[in-house]
């Protein structure tokens, strides 16, 4: 007796998609118009988008402010954006173009961004303490999480501006460059000093002799 079972037939395997292909889908369809799609990217970027803008600018309504124009901003040209990268990296471009302005009207006589800093020898430590765990495993856990993003606070905007977007974003140094209009070697000084910078001030937090400058320690 046969059975009425549908046996499926061998086949190539298809992939489900990739976050990536699923974020062009969303953006293909809000060139086309549909405010849907365009307001699943919002809700898929807002948070990473506010964290950045906070970062930089350190301030929570300005960093408000920032995503919302960003997104505004990227509403108005989605016309002009071709795909040649990821949907979230221009995004993350025009955020961070918002907040370094907010940034420069506030201080307008700090270190500026495209000023060239040149590595020296010197900047590296002949020994720095292994204080455990690296930073990228005491960042999942909550408690040293909220101690990095304090002390990256502490960092000049000019430093922290490029840690964020290279080390926490994960641009690739050329694309930081073009983004905040410095030369690769400025960009990679100038990670190395916030790298530098924030290794000492968690060495120091740890060892239990700069607590009382994190804070809330």
């Amino acid at each position: 007796m046969k059975s009425d079972q549908h046996v499926p037939q061998d086949g190539p395997a298809v992939a489900p998609p990739t976050a990536q292909d699923d974020e062009a889908a969303l953006v293909a369809a809000a060139r086309q118009g549909s405010l849907e799609a365009f307001e699943e990217l919002v809700r898929r970027y807002e948070g990473r988008i506010f964290r950045l803008a906070y970062n930089i600018t350190q301030n929570r309504e300005e960093a408000e402010d920032v995503t919302q124009e960003a997104f505004l901003k990227a509403f108005e040209h989605l016309p002009e954006f071709h795909g040649d990268s990821r949907f979230y990296t221009w995004l993350v471009r025009i955020a961070v173009n918002e907040a370094l302005m907010k940034l420069r009207r506030r201080r307008p006589n700090e270190l500026p961004l495209d000023e060239m800093i040149e590595t020296e020898d010197d900047l590296i430590p002949r020994e720095i303490v292994d204080w455990g765990p690296t930073p990228d495993q005491r960042y999942e856990q909550a408690e040293l999480q909220r101690i990095l993003a304090e002390a990256i606070a502490r960092l000049e905007p000019a430093y922290r501006v490029v840690f964020q977007l290279r080390d926490i974003e994960e641009l690739p140094t050329e694309e930081t460059a073009r983004l905040l209009g410095l030369s690769v070697p400025a960009v990679k000084s100038r990670l190395l000093r916030a790298r530098l910078k924030l290794r000492d001030l968690l060495d120091r937090h740890f060892r239990g002799s700069d607590r009382r400058e994190l804070p809330g320690s």
